[in-house]
Parts: structure tokens; C-alpha cells; sequence
């Protein structure tokens, strides 16, 4: 067993002033859904480029706002590429849809356009009403041909960001745009979660530059309530007799969720976002390196394929290792690499393999999603590394595969 540092796979980074911001919110008159919610909500939407944001607090509850803005339902269905985390395809089920899984690219991990038309072929009659292209690890997918064939096929494109806060796409037909902005797609939803580029403690947020699905996503954020006198259909309940909204009256139209973001928690996403553009540098400072040390260590292990036109945001460092060239099983050389203090993990095992949608939906071939997992591993990642931290992950790996890294 190691006595070094332990080096998990992902952790936040906390300073002084993340500290301060937050004090200072436990310090005032407001905790939950106060000035530092719209302020946070402000500042993300121009970080990213959008029209507006809305926070709220978790990713999963991001996503599961964007299937009741979209107003999927029983009867409907969505596509969302396999390999990703469970919540983006729960989301769907929240609300009583379906869910077509799509395949993926072995290399990257990531949907591509011929995938989604797969899926679609496999869809029968099935009422699509949405794609969910999932950002994986911190690349995107390639948005303007998903974008293409969903107006094709009267799609609403929601991005599942969650990997990609500080990432950008430049198409080849189209100028560069980061994601989340909505070049290509009618929502883009990001998670705060410790591990993510930026941390809230739980948190998450969605973008959008339509009013309509904007002002939907509030709405049912808050229990699906209003108090927009100009919303107000109840008339005799909602006015006095001369006219004016009663100062107490609140509407709800339909049933919502309590989702809302606390100030604490964007008094800490505020201040993380000021770090933004460090962390993301940082971040690529750090996959350079490993893609320099671990050259040495190809064919056995090699980094995922870059994707062309996009400009990452790493959120996690995956290899593809041959573990039965290096005659040693996955599980194995996780455990080897624990022993020596460092942390791995596994994202993700493909979701039409999860029980629970193998019942539903029963076996499913889907070999790119198939090969990309059965060959991946997520290495430690994150700001406060230092160089040193990545030199001794690629050395314990290269030991414990009986090979060295390169300079």
C-alpha cells in the first residue's frame, strides 16, 4: 500500500475567496433564491454566450427540466446516445417517455450523426421529439450535423454539457461557439457536481435563447407556480376589485418541481466562475502532458481520439488501455493502481446494459458503445494537480503494465 498523496480520479478546487463568497451569503439576509441566484444566473449566461440560464440544483434536475420545457410525455420518446450517465436518460422516463439509445464512436465515445440516424431507423413508430447529445469527457459531439438531421426530423436538440463547461465548437461551415450558447441546439444543460470544471456542491443550470422555454423552465423550477400578473387566468382570484394583482396571489398552471438553486450554492458557483478559464487552461495543460508521458505506453494504452472542431474543456482523462495485450484485467489494475494510491474509474458502462433498460427494452448490439467501454479508463484529473502528480500516474501505470512512459 502506498504511503503518497491518494489522487482521485476528479476533485473540486476551493480557495480563500470560494470560502468568503459563501460566508458572506450566511452572513446576510438571504439563503435560497435570492440576489446571488440571478447574479449567478447572469454571469453563466454570458460565460457561455446564451440568452439566458437557469439554475437549479442538481444536473439531473437541469435535464429533467428541459423534457417538461419540451413537453415530453407519454406516448413520446427521445434518443440519447448510450454511453453517458444515467440521469440523461432518466430524465425521459421522469416523464413518462421513452428512450432510443443511440451507438457511439469506439474512439471518442461520442453520438454522431450516423448514429442518431441509426437510431431513428430502429425507432419504428415511435414519436421522437427530441436528441440528447452527450459532451463526453469534455469534447463535443458534432452539433452541426446533428443539428441537421433533427430539423430534419422535427427534433429538439438538448445538449447534455455536463463534460464540456469551457469547450467550443467551430463547424466547417459556421464560426467557433462555445458550448452552450445554443449555435446549434435549443437547450445545453451543465452540472456543478465537486467533479465537474466548476463546483456548487450540488448545482446545475440550463441555457437557452428562447423566451418561451426560458420563462417554462422558471415556472416549473418552482413548483410550476407564477406570480406574472399577465399569466394570471383566475381573474377572480387574482385581482381586487379595482383591478390590481392581491399582493399574496401565486398561480399554478400546471404541477412543477421544487429545483430551485440556493444563494449559498451560487455564492460558490458565482465565485468558481471567475475561475473558469484558469481551470479549463489548466486542465489542458495536464492532458498535454499525460499525451506526451504515455505515448511510450501506445499500443497498449492511448489516449481517446481527439474530435476535429472542437476545442476541449477536459473534464476527465480517459485511455483506452488493451488489457488483453497487457495481460491484465480492467478490475485488476484499478486495484494495482488504488495500491499505489491512485484513483480510476469507469464512465461509463453503456446504458442499454443497465438492468433496469435491459428489462425495459431487452438486449441491445450496439459495438461502438461495446468497444469504447470495454476498453476505457478514466485517470485523475483535476486543477490542483501538479505536474509531478501526472508523471506519477503515468509511471505507476506504465509499471504496473511492466512497461515505462515516455520524457
Amino acid at each position: 500500500m502506498s504511503t503518497a498523496r491518494f489522487l482521485p480520479y476528479g476533485r473540486h478546487s476551493i480557495d480563500d475567496a470560494d470560502v468568503a463568497a459563501v460566508t458572506e451569503v450566511l452572513r446576510g439576509d438571504w439563503l435560497t433564491t435570492g440576489p446571488k441566484v440571478k447574479a449567478f444566473e447572469e454571469a453563466f449566461a454570458a460565460a457561455v454566450g446564451a440568452r439566458y440560464a437557469v439554475a437549479c440544483s442538481s444536473g439531473t434536475a437541469a435535464l429533467h427540466l428541459t423534457a417538461l420545457a419540451a413537453d415530453i410525455g407519454v406516448g413520446d420518446a427521445a434518443v440519447v446516445p448510450t454511453l453517458t450517465f444515467l440521469a440523461t436518460a432518466n430524465c425521459n422516463r421522469y416523464v413518462g417517455a421513452e428512450v432510443v439509445f443511440s451507438d457511439v464512436d469506439p474512439d471518442t465515445g461520442l453520438m454522431e450523426a450516423e448514429h442518431l440516424e441509426a437510431a431513428l431507423a430502429r425507432a419504428g413508430d415511435r414519436r421522437i421529439l427530441a436528441v440528447y447529445p452527450v459532451h463526453l469527457n469534455g469534447q463535443c459531439a458534432e452539433l452541426n450535423a446533428i443539428r441537421e438531421l433533427a430539423e430534419k426530423h422535427g427534433l429538439m436538440v438538448i445538449e447534455d454539457a455536463c463534460h464540456a463547461l469551457g469547450a467550443s465548437y467551430r463547424p466547417d461551415d459556421a464560426g467557433e461557439a462555445k458550448i452552450g450558447a445554443g449555435a446549434f441546439a435549443d437547450m445545453a444543460i451543465f452540472s456543478f457536481h465537486p467533479v465537474k470544471t466548476i463546483a456548487m456542491g450540488e448545482g446545475g443550470a440550463v441555457t437557452t435563447n428562447d423566451e418561451v422555454l426560458y420563462r417554462r423552465l422558471m415556472r416549473m423550477r418552482n413548483h410550476g407556480m407564477t406570480r406574472d400578473a399577465e399569466a394570471f387566468t383566475s381573474a377572480d382570484l387574482a385581482f381586487d376589485a379595482e383591478g390590481a394583482a392581491n399582493p399574496w396571489y401565486y398561480e399554478m398552471a400546471e404541477p412543477g418541481f421544487n429545483y430551485r438553486a440556493s444563494d449559498i450554492h451560487c455564492a460558490l458557483g458565482l465565485s468558481q466562475l471567475a475561475k473558469l478559464e484558469a481551470f479549463v487552461a489548466r486542465r489542458r495543460v495536464l492532458a498535454e502532458r499525460y499525451d506526451r508521458l504515455l505515448a511510450a505506453l501506445a499500443p497498449l494504452v492511448q489516449p481517446i481520439a481527439r474530435t476535429p472542431g472542437c476545442t476541449p474543456a477536459w473534464h476527465l482523462y480517459v485511455v483506452h488501455v488493451d488489457f488483453a495485450a497487457a495481460g491484465v484485467s480492467r478490475a485488476t489494475l484499478m486495484r494495482q493502481l488504488r495500491d499505489a494510491g491512485i484513483g480510476t474509474q469507469v464512465h461509463y458502462l453503456p446504458l442499454h446494459m443497465q438492468p433496469y433498460y435491459r428489462r425495459r427494452y431487452g438486449p441491445q448490439e450496439l459495438p461502438g458503445a461495446q468497444t469504447y467501454y470495454d476498453r476505457c479508463l478514466t485517470l485523475p484529473l483535476y486543477p490542483a494537480m501538479a505536474d509531478s502528480d501526472v508523471d506519477r500516474v503515468a509511471e505507476a501505470l506504465g509499471q504496473c503494465l511492466k512497461t515505462r512512459p515516455g520524457p
